[in-house]
């Protein structure tokens, strides 16, 4: 429960990219918003900014909330989280700060905010003492099976999602149990996800998607790509195989 006089803090899930499928709600409370913070690459303009320009208000006032690191730190060294973790409390600070002067603060979330979102992170720091709303929207897994023509599962079909920063005998496992995959934050991990794939028996049915429903889609088999590392906005799906009528 916020305070008395405090303003709220929406998480607003943008979809995966086109601004078409962003939610009625979603577009509303965009349209609406006097203050708007977004996540981007320092030096970036931000791909959830983007997918909302020509949408805000003329004097909106933007707040964006610059990565400190990417990839410039392994996600196994103890640095990373402790940067990552001062950069959130900032954010939040200054979300806090805002909203206790009885401003409502929209913050765009590419996606949906709960899924492998940064918003999360604000959520958690937030939540207790301000009045948090969250705005689901479609995810960028969707989009991505939806764009490589096909349902992801059928029947009793189990679906699994997984990392690709995950180690190889735990991406071979999980892919092995699974009757239908999502692999995402692929990246440079391209060629160990390969190899989890043929262990797996899954190689020959893995679709590269790249910028599900963003101008530039493509949609490939994952053998005719022959480079070793993927852009940020690409999602591998294997689809199921199970019980149909």
């Amino acid at each position: 429960m916020s305070g008395q006089g405090t303003g709220t803090i929406h998480g607003v899930g943008l979809g995966p990219g086109d601004p078409d499928l962003m939610s009625v709600r979603a577009d509303r409370l965009v349209r609406g918003a006097k203050h708007v913070a977004f996540f981007r690459k320092l030096g970036r303009g931000g791909r959830a900014r983007s997918i909302v320009e020509g949408m805000l208000r003329e004097d909106v006032v933007e707040f964006p909330m610059e990565y400190p690191v990417t990839t410039e730190i392994p996600l196994s060294d103890p640095r990373y989280n402790e940067v990552l973790s001062g950069f959130y409390e900032t954010c939040a600070d200054r979300l806090r700060t805002l909203s206790a002067t009885g401003e409502d603060v929209v913050v765009l979330c590419e996606g949906d905010p709960f899924f492998y979102g940064s918003f999360m992170h604000l959520y958690t720091r937030l939540s207790a003492a301000r009045d948090v709303r969250v705005i689901p929207a479609i995810t960028g897994m969707s989009a991505a099976w939806t764009a490589s023509g096909a349902p992801i599962t059928w029947g009793d079909d189990i679906l699994s999602t997984v990392m690709g920063t995950l180690d190889e005998a735990t991406l071979t496992d999980a892919m092995t149990r699974a009757d239908a995959l999502v692999v995402m934050k692929i990246g440079r991990n391209l060629p160990k996800v390969r190899r989890a794939l043929h262990a797996a028996g899954k190689y020959d049915r893995a679709v590269l998607v790249e910028y599900a429903s963003m101008e530039g889609q493509t949609v490939r088999p994952l053998g005719e790509y022959t480079e070793k590392t993927l852009p940020y906005f690409s999602i591998i799906v294997v689809h199921g195989q199970g019980r149909r009528p």
